[in-house]
C-alpha cells in the first residue's frame, strides 16, 4: 500500500488528539490541546516535524480547501473558458462558474487557507524554542523554510483570489481577534518576503525520501510565479532561469499522461506535488475522517466509471488541440497531450490511433458518452473537428488506467491514490518563456517553447518577437487544460474588457455576467460576521 511521510505524521497527530480540523471561523479560537505550546511540546525534531505535518495538511484537503475536489477543484476550473460546467449540479459551483456568486455563495477556500497559515505561524513561532540538543541547526533551518513556503504560498493564493485580506503572522492566541484587511501591496510584499526567506533556508535541492516535502526549487519556482503574476518580469526571468541549470535537474518527462496518474509520482517534471494515498476510509471530511486520498476523479470522472461528471471540456479546447496537426510520418495526428487530456475516438477524425477502450478495457467512448447523457440533458457543448461532429470528455486526472469498472468512485482505493502535481516544470518553462517575451528576449522564450513543443510531438518552430505571446498563450491553454490555470492566466495577460470579449468569443458560460469584481472572490459573509474589523474587498462593496 502506498504511504508517505505526511500520511504517517498527520495520522499520528490526529489519533493522539494534537491536531483538529479548523476553518476560518474557528481558527481564532484555538486552545489546548488544539495548538502546540512551549510547555507541552517543542522538545526536539520529532515535535517540530509533527507540527509541520499539521501545517502541510489543509492545502491537501481531499474534499474541502483550495485543491479539494468539492469546493476547490470545481471552482478553479469552472471559471475558465476551457471548461463547461454541467447545469443542475452544485448551486455554488454553478454560480461561481457563471459569475453569479455573492459573499454568501460559500464553497470557497478562504477558511482552509487561513488554517494552513495558522499552523505555519505556530511552527515559525516555536521552532526556535527547541534546544540545540533536540535538533540540528540544519534541520531547524529546513523546517523553518518549509513553514515559510507554506505561509507565503497560501498568502499568494489569498491575495490573488481575494485581493485584500487580514495579514496574520503570529499564532491566533497571540494575535488580535478582529483584524482589518491589509493592503494588496502589503500582502504581495509579505508573499515575496516569505518565499524569499524560504529560499535562503536549508531547503534541499531535491529529496530522496519524504518527497512530498518542499524543496528549494519549489520555493524558487513559486516566487518566480509570484513575480510574473505581478508583471515583475525581469525578476521572474532571472529567478526561473536558475531552475534551468545545475544544480537543478528538472526536465519534461516523455509521457505527458503520467503526470496525472499514480505512475511516476515525484518524477523529474514535478516541482511541487501534493501526495495522496488510499490510506484510511473514504469520508467527506478532510482530517476528521482521516482520508488521505484524492477525490478529483469522483467529481469529474464519467458516470459509467463511478464519477459524477460535473465538468466537461468546452468546445474551445478541442478546437485549439486540433488546429495544428503533426507531421505526416508521426504516430498520432494531433498534439500528443490531447490523448492524455481527453477521452475521444481518434480514428473518427482520420487519426492513425485506433479507437480505444479504458478502465480495464471495459468502456468505449460511446459507453462513456451514453453514461453521461443524463448529465448533459440540461446542456452541453457541441464539438466539431474539420466538419466531423464529435464526442469529448475530460480524461486528465481521472482513473481510466485502473482495471476496474468504477475506479472513479471515491471508495476505490487505487482510483483515489494519485498525487496532484500542483506545479510542473512545464509551468516553469512557460512562465520563463513569458518573462523572456516580455523582456524582449526572443531566444530565451524560443528555447523554452521548443522543449514544450517537442514533448507534444509538434514540429519545431522559431517564433518572432511579435508572435511569442500568442504561442505562449496557446501552449499554456493546451498544457494546463483542466488543471485550474486558465482563469488566472487570462487575469495575468488581459484587461477586464479584453477578458469579457475573450470569454464571449470562446462560448464561456456566464460570459455576459463577467465584471471587474469577478477577478476576485468576495470576502465570505462568515468572515465578515466573525471578524468585526473586516470589510468587504473594494470591488465587491
Amino acid at each position: 500500500m502506498k504511504r508517505n511521510w505526511l500520511s504517517y505524521m498527520c495520522m499520528a497527530a490526529l489519533l493522539t488528539g494534537t491536531l483538529t480540523s479548523c476553518n476560518e471561523s474557528s481558527f481564532l479560537n484555538l486552545s489546548d490541546p488544539n495548538y502546540f505550546t512551549e510547555s507541552n511540546f517543542w522538545k526536539d525534531k520529532a515535535d517540530a516535524e509533527s507540527a509541520l505535518a499539521a501545517a502541510y495538511s489543509p492545502i491537501k484537503g481531499a474534499m474541502y480547501g483550495y485543491f479539494g475536489a468539492f469546493d476547490g477543484w470545481l471552482n478553479l476550473n469552472g471559471r475558465g473558458d476551457d471548461i463547461y460546467t454541467i447545469k443542475g449540479e452544485e448551486v455554488p459551483m454553478w454560480n461561481i462558474a457563471n459569475f453569479l456568486n455573492s459573499p454568501s455563495t460559500g464553497n470557497d477556500p478562504y477558511g482552509a487557507l487561513y488554517s494552513g497559515i495558522q499552523r505555519a505561524n505556530i511552527v515559525l513561532r516555536y521552532i526556535d524554542q527547541i534546544p540545540a540538543s533536540g535538533i540540528t541547526e540544519e534541520d531547524r533551518s529546513m523546517i523553518k523554510g518549509e513553514a515559510l513556503f507554506l505561509r507565503g504560498y497560501q498568502y499568494f493564493l489569498l491575495v490573488n483570489n481575494y485581493r485584500e485580506v487580514p495579514l496574520r503572522l503570529i499564532p491566533s492566541n497571540e494575535d488580535e481577534t478582529n483584524k482589518g484587511p491589509a493592503s494588496e501591496a502589503t500582502l504581495w510584499a509579505q508573499v515575496e518576503d516569505d518565499l524569499g526567506n524560504a529560499i535562503k533556508c536549508n531547503l534541499p535541492v531535491e529529496r530522496t525520501t519524504a518527497k512530498e516535502r518542499v524543496t528549494k526549487g519549489a520555493a524558487i519556482a513559486m516566487l518566480g510565479k509570484v513575480y510574473a503574476t505581478q508583471h515583475k518580469y525581469p525578476e521572474a526571468k532571472q529567478l526561473l532561469g536558475t531552475l534551468l541549470t545545475s544544480p537543478y535537474s528538472y526536465e519534461l518527462i516523455d509521457d505527458f499522461g503520467k503526470n496525472f496518474t499514480n505512475e511516476e509520482e515525484f518524477n523529474k517534471e514535478s516541482v511541487y506535488e501534493i501526495a495522496y494515498s488510499p490510506d484510511g476510509e473514504y469520508s467527506w471530511s478532510n482530517e476528521s475522517g482521516i482520508c488521505l486520498g484524492c477525490y478529483i476523479p469522483q467529481f469529474i470522472g464519467p458516470v459509467k466509471s463511478g464519477g459524477w461528471a460535473k465538468l466537461m471540456p468546452n468546445s474551445l479546447i478541442v478546437g485549439e488541440f486540433t488546429k495544428e496537426t503533426r507531421p505526416g510520418d508521426a504516430d498520432t495526428k494531433f498534439d500528443k497531450r490531447m490523448y492524455a487530456s481527453l477521452f475521444f475516438d481518434a480514428a473518427n477524425y482520420g487519426d492513425k490511433v485506433p479507437n480505444e477502450k479504458w478502465y480495464g478495457n471495459n468502456y468505449s467512448m460511446d459507453d462513456l458518452w451514453e453514461g453521461n447523457e443524463g448529465k448533459m440533458a440540461g446542456g452541453a457543448p457541441s464539438f466539431n473537428v474539420s466538419g466531423t461532429a464529435g464526442k469529448f470528455l475530460i480524461k486528465k486526472n481521472v482513473a481510466y488506467y485502473v482495471d476496474d469498472k468504477a475506479p472513479d468512485n471515491m471508495g476505490n482505493k487505487e482510483g483515489r491514490s494519485s498525487n496532484l502535481r500542483v506545479m510542473r516544470f512545464a509551468e516553469v518553462l512557460l512562465l520563463y518563456a513569458e518573462a523572456c517575451a516580455k523582456t524582449n528576449d526572443a531566444d530565451g522564450a524560443n528555447y523554452a517553447l521548443k522543449l514544450i513543443r517537442k514533448r507534444a510531438g509538434l514540429q519545431e518552430k522559431t517564433f518572432a518577437q511579435a508572435e511569442l505571446m500568442t504561442e505562449i498563450e496557446h501552449q499554456c491553454l493546451l498544457e494546463f487544460f483542466a488543471e485550474g490555470h486558465r482563469f488566472d492566466d487570462l487575469k495575468r495577460w488581459y484587461s477586464v474588457s479584453e477578458i469579457q470579449l475573450i470569454l464571449k468569443a470562446n462560448g464561456k458560460q456566464g460570459a455576459e455576467n463577467f465584471q471587474e469584481k469577478h477577478l476576485y472572490y468576495p470576502i465570505p459573509t462568515s468572515e465578515l460576521n466573525n471578524n468585526t474589523a473586516m470589510v468587504q474587498t473594494s470591488l465587491w462593496r
